[in-house]
């Protein structure tokens, strides 16, 4: 497959207008066209010791769950291990694409996969993702009555006139038992300002006048976190037993929350794949599960009677990627190889 076909897949697999603003995701590095996929190597870190695996099995593209080019660089030398990443794909012919957050938002990723280690429950994004556009063209709503007089005519001409006013209707309208105009649009936050500065000069009319903000519809499973309904209780030490379980970890962080033991009754858990601290504080439930918090956010939780489970960034993404694996062949048909990284791996343990 041409790279440009499979950076398209990719894209309509997770949008990337789903991914966090602060975020650097989509196709970060592309050999010069054309580009031919054969075989795509997942990661959850693109290391050096990873790309050199991903060389030797030549690899064409590489996903990288977590972006190798995150801050903008300045140069591309030898000097740092990130743009040498960037040389050695280039000499090789290896592009590389990230999603990150946008996979954490998608109903079918990593906040999903991570929900399937506390057994059966129900749950719902703790931040729901809206869609990318407005129901309709522009942010703003504008509607007012207006008697059929040539002072209307001459607003609506005026209005006519300004940039990015869209969906512009008049209809016969009965206010009060007189014949009235009603009129409607839609326009910019920017044009917004003029409208109402425009209206503004006719007290009758900038009185009638009322603005709705057009809302961004919320989309159905998806967003950041996952706040997790289990359909049955258990106790503390049994989700941490089948947390370790489904992360195939021998150790885990625990923090007991005030009041409770091991044997406390969990039923609802909050959840956030990474460092989940902006996402889960705040959130009522019984246990946060995370990759890593700050000792303060910690400290919080522990206070408010919840207890808290780390277990290292990484290590609540990377199981992921088979699952990944076995849904991208399917989304590509079948057309390439996909393989997982055997030398990627979290880079603290326990000594």
């Amino acid at each position: 497959m041409d790279l440009r076909e499979i950076v398209s897949a990719l894209n309509d697999f997770a949008s990337l207008s789903l991914a966090e603003s602060w975020d650097n995701v989509g196709l970060l590095v592309e050999p010069s066209p054309p580009h031919t996929v054969n075989t795509l190597f997942l990661t959850n870190d693109l290391t050096e010791e990873v790309m050199e695996e991903a060389v030797q099995k030549k690899a064409d593209l590489i996903l990288s769950y977590h972006p190798p080019i995150f801050t903008p660089l300045k140069r591309v030398t030898w000097k740092t291990w990130k743009e040498r990443l960037v040389v050695r794909a280039l000499e090789h012919r290896i592009g590389i694409y990230s999603p990150h957050t946008a996979y954490d938002a998608i109903p079918h990723g990593v906040n999903n996969w991570l929900t399937k280690g506390l057994g059966a429950c129900t749950s719902v994004p703790l931040r729901p993702s809206t869609a990318p556009r407005y129901p309709a063209e522009g942010t703003h709503r504008v509607e007012f009555c207006a008697d059929n007089t040539e002072h209307l005519d001459t607003v609506l001409s005026k209005i006519k006139d300004l940039k990015e006013i869209f969906c512009l209707t008049t209809l016969p309208a009965r206010v009060e038992g007189e014949e009235q105009t009603r009129v409607s649009l839609n326009c910019s936050q920017k044009a917004l300002l003029e409208v109402v500065a425009l209206l503004s000069q006719n007290s009758l009319l900038y009185h009638k006048t009322e603005i709705l903000l057009l809302q961004k519809p919320l989309l159905p499973h998806t967003g950041m976190g996952r706040l997790c309904t289990l359909s049955e209780p258990v106790s503390l030490s049994d989700i941490i037993a089948r947390i370790k379980s489904h992360l195939k970890l021998p150790h885990i962080r625990l923090a007991v929350g005030m009041g409770k033991t091991l044997e406390s009754p969990v039923k609802k858990a909050a959840l956030c794949a990474g460092s989940g601290s902006s996402i889960l504080k705040g959130t009522e439930a019984d246990l946060y599960l995370t990759g890593e918090m700050s000792h303060h956010d910690v400290l919080d939780a522990v206070a408010n009677g919840i207890s808290v489970v780390l277990c290292d960034h990484s290590n609540t993404e990377r199981g992921f990627l088979s699952e990944l694996r076995d849904m991208l062949a399917s989304h590509l048909h079948y057309k390439i190889n996909i393989i997982v990284s055997e030398k990627d791996r979290d880079p603290l343990q326990v000594a």
